[in-house]
């Protein structure tokens, strides 16, 4: 009997030991696929992510007079075309005297800054080099939240560091330098440091489908990219005219709740609007009779509700073309016309 309970043990613990090393081995296969998929994606995208150094002229006050100096900083970027335009963050080079790049192969080739939109926090630049490697640039409208993220940069200066994650959440509004939203930003648990900036967000593919640009320094795993689609659709008029067209009527304004008794009374659909607190001299929103005090409810008979809501009415197909803003002026609902302008440059 007691033989047979010594068999039937041994039995037991061989069985479960096999199982033991069949799971192990399961482990081992998938790490190594994961292993595999991050390598594979390195091999074929960091050829493509260059190192940007930058100086700028910053003017300060020292004791009692105004001194400048050179300021150095850089960033990351990422080459996507074969003719050595590089895709980057504006806060990268916005205002810079010099721009250097250094390529994977450890060139150093001075660069040329074609264009830059800080309200999307996206800059082109150009270098002259023979034998560059463009990176694939893929579709951010297809991202799975859960799908493995691949960040490819130069944090503090350390070349071609690379760092993996997730897709955390997608349509995150984040603000720019600027002041305006950047609408459908990806957020990432790939780690981001200084110097990260104006890297590629990278699928398992290996295509790009973010441009690294924030970092949430408070917290741990906070991170985002601007969406490789809104490059797509950004890139084409910097390398035109190496800014975008956006529209500006000139105002100061904040979001305000409207008192329950006007929205009922005027039939509005939304209970916020902007409230006009400053006007600009000369500017379209003075030239068509707005006042401050006055709260803005509507463009073009389309509720608006807040300032991000007005900005994306203001785009550059409606520069020097007549439009039609209501507002409430005191117990008042009016429509007045107005010809957005060109937004100033900002930089």
């Amino acid at each position: 009997m007691r033989g047979n309970l010594q068999q039937v043990s041994n039995d037991y613990f061989a069985r479960d030991s096999g199982v033991g090393q069949s799971m192990s081995k399961a482990s081992e296969q998938l790490l190594d696929a994961y292993s595999q998929a991050v390598i594979s994606v390195v091999q074929k995208v960091s050829p493509t992510v260059v190192n940007i150094d930058v100086q700028r002229q910053v003017t300060g006050r020292n004791r009692n007079s105004l001194q400048t100096q050179e300021v150095q900083g850089n960033g990351s970027g990422f080459i996507f075309t074969p003719d050595g335009y590089i895709l980057t963050n504006s806060h990268v080079v916005n205002g810079a005297t010099k721009i250097e790049v250094t390529l994977s192969d450890g060139r150093r080739i001075g660069a040329q800054l074609i264009g830059d939109d800080p309200d999307t926090d996206l800059a082109v630049i150009r270098i002259n080099a023979p034998n560059l490697i463009s990176a694939r640039l893929g579709d951010s409208e297809t991202l799975q939240v859960g799908q493995l993220a691949i960040a490819i940069g130069n944090p503090y200066g350390f070349q071609a560091t690379v760092t993996s994650g997730v897709i955390s959440a997608t349509g995150r509004s984040f603000r720019s330098r600027s002041g305006r939203l950047i609408d459908n930003m990806i957020q990432t648990d790939a780690a981001l440091n200084p110097g990260n900036s104006g890297g590629p967000l990278v699928t398992s593919h290996g295509e790009v489908i973010g441009i690294n640009t924030a970092v949430i320094l408070s917290a741990q795993g906070l991170c985002f990219a601007v969406p490789i689609n809104t490059a797509k659709l950004i890139i084409p008029s910097l390398l035109k005219d190496g800014k975008v067209r956006r529209g500006y009527i000139g105002i100061g304004g904040q979001n305000v709740e409207l008192p329950r008794r006007l929205v009922l009374y005027h039939e509005l659909n939304k209970e916020r609007g902007i409230l006009i607190i400053s006007t600009e001299t000369k500017s379209p929103a003075q030239k068509a009779g707005l006042r401050e005090g006055d709260v803005i409810v509507g463009f073009n008979s389309q509720p608006i509700a807040s300032v991000d809501e007005l900005h994306k009415f203001l785009t550059h197909e409606r520069v020097g073309a007549r439009q039609y803003v209501t507002i409430l002026r005191q117990n008042q609902k009016l429509v007045l016309e107005i010809i957005p302008e060109e937004s100033p440059t900002l930089t």
